[in-house]
């Protein structure tokens, strides 16, 4: 069979090296494979199945350094997760039975006790078996920390593999921010990082495992594996098996393009997140150690577990050149087992045209933006947004109080001013976020989004313009003061700034009459909002524009999106399951909204942010960086993918909530509370495009107002996600 396009030239920057012990392994796994019931009899693979696919040989690529015993350990866990993969499609997503999969799917977490030695169940099937065995060889060399995280990952991978059995019954094929999110869990490559850290010894220390550096490592190093996957196996994923959730089917539908221009983005996305995996390895992680105060062990650990997924990207990508299980045909024609002699294994990495081809002109793209270009009026795309747009009867009141309140803070007279303040209209977009607020909370909320907006544009004025990082992170540490967990009352002693003193009083007002574990909630996803805005002080640091997925995933805190979906939470708090406020059907709802949202800020702000303020954090300036287009090209593909987003917050709504709750067996009042959830998000949505609508803020004629003295304020930084801090939860 004809391939359906020709593979693209890759980023492969470390060389491929082979683990000498790859023979044992083969051997063992094969006993292994068979005593756990896989070959024969398993009505999924013969023996000659396993020995085409050869897991030992990717074993020995992606970990090269172990010794032989983990080596068949590691091996053994691969030849089941894609034994696994083999089995549910064949036994459910082929007969489309998403009933006997749930089912399926629900017994495996009992199979990974927590304690070592904990009592399992009777496996039933090979899949129970081999995790079973897996389970009670590997958990004693490792801590509870890390059983807790890789158990986690195995979940995700198992559990997810419901959404793409999902979107195979309704034909369905997702947008590439759903389909990259998702992947990550259904792909499992975050599970292959745990694995890294057993295979190199190198556990990660639990202070530093939840960081966001790290979690940018596991997603970048995921989101290449994935991409990579994609393209070797499309023509066996989309035309044999008629699979749905794959990389480069996707971009060929959100594209509307070739299949071979679909694989050369997808190429130049699994680059850009290579990339995306360089810079924060290098320019955040060893800033990371030295903050947290880790010790040298723990600094070789991270330093050995960086080794190891690179190590992985790299025996990956040879052990895909060499199955039978992809489309690789000629590609590894001539090319010897072993060693590094150019021409030879992993020589790609010693290919200097990579550097100036096009897997290099990406990179040099994202850091050579020329700031302030003229670039005329926003370009503004049709908003067809179906949601009716309510506004709060107290909206002036509301406004007023809350620019008194602005003025005795002292949040006036530095980068903001009164008459700017009031143009602004902040109240505005409270009204519209939560339309039945009584007059204290409508003016509590509005207060909450001053204080979010002030803050997001006081950092890249005050800190960004000279490089002061480390000023930044002592004004976080001095805003954390402001919010105690025990007294909130306390708060306005520890607040010297108008910055720190504004904080202290909203905290105090807000977080009084909650409980202590929703306090610590609370504070917890400020504190991530105030970390997301170092996170574009580091770029604007290096002037570098960000990678479009780690932009979109930081976009939301610095928005402060997540923490407006936070306190919808809090606010339903005990009327619904937390799990099943944790699902992924919930979390994607949610992420579409807070993109949608989003995106309409950065088509409003181009002007005012790429012309005016020489803003590196803006989607379409992504969008036109990462592909090399013009502005009009990007303000397309930006409304695309807005669309995107909405039509997939409608799907949710329409089709997998339904499922939710006959899954979680929601009665009346508890289905009744989901979907008051989806109706205040909603209101979010319609009042967040009115406020952009309205405002005498993004106008060709405002945005040069107070060019040169400030970055001009407003709802693109908290934005309009604090505007129901109080509201939320005062009631």
């Amino acid at each position: 069979m004809a391939q359906p396009f020709v593979l693209p030239d890759f980023y492969v920057p470390h060389p491929a090296r082979l683990n000498p012990h790859v023979a044992t392994a083969r051997s063992h796994t094969r006993e292994w494979a068979r005593g756990m019931g896989m070959l024969e009899g398993s009505g999924i693979w013969e023996e000659r199945d396993l020995e085409a696919h050869d897991y030992a040989l990717l074993c020995g690529y992606t970990h090269p350094d172990c010794d032989a015993e983990t080596l068949s350990l590691v091996t053994d866990w691969y030849v089941w997760v894609f034994f696994f993969d083999d089995h549910f499609l064949e036994i459910f997503k082929r007969t489309q039975d998403r009933e006997g999969g749930k089912a399926y799917l629900d017994r495996l977490p009992a199979f990974m006790p927590m304690e070592q030695g904990g009592p399992t169940p009777e496996p039933t099937n090979p899949v129970e078996a081999g995790l079973a065995d897996l389970w009670a060889r590997t958990v004693p060399a490792m801590s509870p920390a890390w059983r807790t995280r890789f158990a986690e990952s195995t979940r995700n991978l198992l559990n997810e593999s419901l959404w793409e059995l999902s979107n195979i019954n309704e034909g369905r094929v997702a947008n590439p921010v759903e389909y990259i999110e998702m992947r990550r869990k259904v792909g499992g490559a975050p599970w292959s990082a745990g694995l890294v850290e057993y295979a190199a010894g190198a556990e990660v220390p639990e202070p530093v495992a939840a960081s966001r550096p790290l979690r940018v490592l596991v997603d970048a190093f995921s989101d290449a594996v994935h991409l990579r996957n994609d393209l070797f196996s499309y023509q066996r994923e989309v035309e044999e098996e008629g699979e749905l959730s794959n990389g480069v089917l996707v971009l060929e539908r959100f594209l509307g393009c070739t299949t071979q221009e679909a694989a050369e983005s997808v190429n130049d996305l699994l680059t850009s997140r290579l990339h995306q995996f360089e810079n924060t390895a290098l320019t955040e992680v060893p800033g990371l150690c030295l903050e947290k105060g880790l010790t040298p062990a723990e600094c070789a650990a991270i330093g050995l577990y960086v080794k190891g997924l690179q190590d992985w990207q790299s025996g990956g990508h040879e052990w895909h050149l060499r199955s039978s299980r992809y489309m690789n045909e000629g590609l590894a024609a001539g090319r010897p087992p072993t060693g590094a002699a150019l021409g030879g294994l992993g020589t790609s990495a010693l290919d200097i045209r990579s550097l100036f081809a096009r897997q290099g002109a990406g990179r040099l793209r994202s850091l050579t933006h020329v700031p302030h270009r003229r670039v005329g009026p926003s370009l503004l795309p049709e908003f067809d947004l179906p949601f009716p747009l309510t506004l709060s009867p107290h909206h002036r009141d509301a406004h007023e109080k809350s620019v008194a309140w602005a003025d005795r803070m002292g949040l006036l007279g530095d980068i903001w001013d009164g008459p700017m303040l009031r143009g602004f209209d902040l109240a505005l977009c409270s009204a519209g976020l939560d339309p039945d607020a009584s007059p204290e909370e409508l003016e509590l909320s509005a207060e909450w989004l001053t204080w979010g907006t002030y803050a997001d544009d006081y950092y890249p004025v005050v800190f960004g313009r000279p490089r002061n990082l480390l000023g930044a992170k002592l004004s976080n540490d001095r805003l954390r003061a402001c919010m105690p967990v025990e007294d909130p009352a306390s708060a306005p002693a520890a607040a010297v700034s108008p910055l720190e003193r504004s904080l202290a009083d909203l905290w105090a007002r807000t977080a009084g009459p909650m409980s202590p574990a929703a306090r610590r909630e609370l504070r917890t996803a400020i504190e991530a909002m105030l970390d997301s805005w170092l996170w574009e002080l580091h770029n604007q640091a290096q002037h570098r524009v960000p990678d479009p997925v780690d932009y979109l995933e930081m976009r939301r805190t610095t928005f402060g999106s997540e923490l407006t979906m936070l306190l919808s939470k809090l606010r339903h708090e005990g009327e619904l399951p937390a799990e099943l406020l944790r699902h992924g059907a919930v979390r994607s709802l949610e992420l579409s909204a807070q993109d949608y949202a989003i995106l309409v800020n950065d088509l409003f702000s181009y002007q005012k942010e790429v012309q005016v303020e020489g803003e590196l954090h803006n989607a379409v300036l992504v969008v036109q960086t990462f592909f090399g287009c013009d502005y009009p090209a990007a303000v397309t593909i930006v409304d695309d993918l807005m669309h995107g987003r909405l039509r997939q917050f409608l799907h949710v709504k329409e089709h997998e909530l339904p499922l939710l709750c006959e899954d979680f067996r929601l009665d009346e009042t508890e289905r009744a509370a989901l979907y008051a959830c989806v109706r205040e998000m909603e209101d979010w949505l319609a009042g967040i495009l009115n406020w952009h609508r309205t405002v005498r803020r993004y106008r060709a004629e405002d945005v040069h107002r107070g060019a040169g003295t400030a970055r001009l304020g407003g709802p693109s930084g908290l934005g309009t996600a604090a505007a129901r801090f109080a509201t939320m939860l005062a009631r």
